[in-house]
């Protein structure tokens, strides 16, 4: 009976720090990799993405003063059909910095039929929306080629699971993306699984999200992915690829374990 108790109140101390971590939880994380560009990253806002949560994030902006912010992939969920809240968060980060994004999972696939709506709410703001496409951007003197890839959704999911899903190779980059814009490339692509071929493609700095950081961390180690596969190669942190940089963000969104909500902050 005493250890059936035990166990009871390990569980909702376990759920209540979870709740906590997820709910309420903001951190921000700070990498140098070298340069004195700044880039304020977020991912996976999710059902994050409300008005009482978004000001945290726009102040955490205002007191960074990035040169610019990436945001990749799912800032909305699939099932949304109001995106009041995120017309306002671009618009406050747009007064910030410029702002650049790439489709997510969930964007591409809204089961409510409200993939122009949500196209509408990003072009009322000044925030560019880069699908397959880039820009280059001035930052501190030097020229920065600014891109965004979009996979086929079976990437993601296909046939309503997880199983078989399609590969994203090389020669699928340069079809969707042409050549990389020789140097100083700054990838936007929410799935961080395909590192190596952002990387072969020549990508100097890859910034993603998706896996959320494993869900569930250990030692350091994230344990889940979307996909439900156990360990993905690439949940959170710097990862080198042949000498460019994969930068994954542990998102915001989502339930989540000793993996907290997180800013990312990059001095490129």
């Amino acid at each position: 009976m005493k250890f059936i108790l035990i166990v009871l109140i390990l569980i909702v101390i376990a759920a209540v720090y979870v709740f906590i971590e997820s709910r309420l939880m903001l951190v921000t994380r700070r990498v140098r990799l070298g340069g004195n560009v700044k880039i304020f990253h977020i991912s996976d806002c999710h059902k994050r993405n409300k008005p009482s949560f978004n000001r945290r994030i726009i102040a955490a902006a205002e007191r960074e003063k990035p040169d610019a912010i990436f945001i990749t992939g799912d800032l909305v969920s699939r099932r949304e059909t109001d995106f009041t809240a995120s017309e306002a968060l671009l618009k406050s980060l747009c007064g910030i910095a410029p702002v650049y994004m790439c489709m997510g999972n969930h964007e591409q696939s809204f089961l409510n039929d409200c993939l122009d709506e949500f196209f509408e709410a990003v072009e009322k703001t000044e925030a560019k929306l880069l699908i397959n496409s880039g820009e280059y951007l001035e930052i501190r003197g030097r020229r920065y080629y600014i891109c965004g890839i979009m996979p086929e959704y079976s990437t993601y999911k296909k046939d309503g699971g997880y199983r078989n899903l399609d590969d994203f190779t090389l020669e699928d980059m340069k079809n969707l993306m042409g050549e990389c814009h020789g140097e100083n490339v700054l990838l936007l692509a929410h799935n961080p699984i395909f590192g190596e071929v952002y990387a072969e493609w020549g990508a100097d700095y890859t910034f993603s999200g998706h896996i959320h950081g494993g869900i569930i961390r250990l030692f350091g180690v994230g344990i889940l992915s979307p996909e439900r596969r156990f360990f993905p190669k690439y949940s959170k942190g710097v990862y080198d690829i042949s000498g460019k940089k994969l930068l994954v963000s542990a998102g915001i969104g989502k339930m989540r374990m000793f993996d907290p909500p997180e800013i990312v902050i990059y001095k490129i």
